[in-house]
């Protein structure tokens, strides 16, 4: 089986289609943890109502390890809230994951809108730099794929760190088992960080961040001011 842990806060926008994208997917032994924070909007209701296991949560890697506590699953998938899942991307990906016998992984990543210059800005500078770096400098964003058993040899994910805790974890998890980036398929995000904050001032935050974890180590100051609530209202939806 595998467990698909959502972290939620206040995500009544964009949850339901994530789950519906999750629910036209060929490969149906999977169950779904929705780990929330303490929604004050429709998040709860929906994730109950499209048959999902709720758990509380807290921020992102808090929720991540909460959800992970309960999964029945062998395999554990955590997702961004705010993605969609294109056809056959469970079949694709767990098929490429089994071939190339990894242990974690994760996924490039390209805007769900349809702006050519949007895809851009994402494949040269995530997705090349990461594809170039895989056997190096494991990054993993909106999504990671990973055995249970790995999951709980590296305790999870770390809950003292403010941001980039899933770089972290890929790059931790790459010191004991086979990491790779899935090529068979990809996840769609949704832009709202960027343009609520900004396409510069968001790619400065992340490579601001990138540059502490490789000479410092992982940010676990407030020196970078983070909100999990703070994408959650924003009216700007490309789909």
């Amino acid at each position: 089986m595998l467990s698909i842990i959502i972290p939620t806060l206040n995500e009544e926008r964009y949850l339901p289609r994530l789950l519906k994208s999750i629910k036209k997917q060929d490969f149906k032994d999977y169950e779904i943890i929705v780990a929330d924070a303490g929604s004050t909007d429709k998040t709860l209701k929906i994730a109950r109502s499209q048959g999902c296991i709720t758990t509380g949560g807290g921020l992102p890697a808090r929720g991540k390890n909460a959800g992970a506590e309960i999964a029945r699953g062998e395999l554990l998938l955590f997702l961004d809230a705010d993605v969609i899942l294109p056809k056959n991307f469970l079949k694709k990906s767990l098929e490429e994951f089994k071939r190339k016998d990894l242990k974690i992984a994760s996924f490039c990543l390209l805007p769900i809108n349809k702006n050519k210059s949007h895809h851009l800005v994402f494949n040269i500078f995530y997705n090349f730099p990461t594809i170039l770096l895989e056997k190096f400098l494991p990054h993993a964003a909106s999504g990671i794929l990973i055995e249970k058993e790995l999951f709980k040899k590296i305790s999870g994910f770390d809950e003292t760190i403010k941001l980039a805790e899933d770089h972290n974890l890929a790059r931790q998890a790459k010191k004991m088992a086979k990491y790779g980036i899935v090529r068979s398929t990809k996840i769609y995000i949704s832009a709202r960080r960027f343009k609520k904050d900004g396409w510069l001032k968001t790619a400065l935050k992340y490579l601001f961040c990138e540059m502490h974890m490789i000479f410092k180590g992982p940010l676990r100051s407030n020196i970078i001011k983070y909100e999990y609530n703070h994408y959650s209202k924003s009216k700007e939806d490309e789909v």
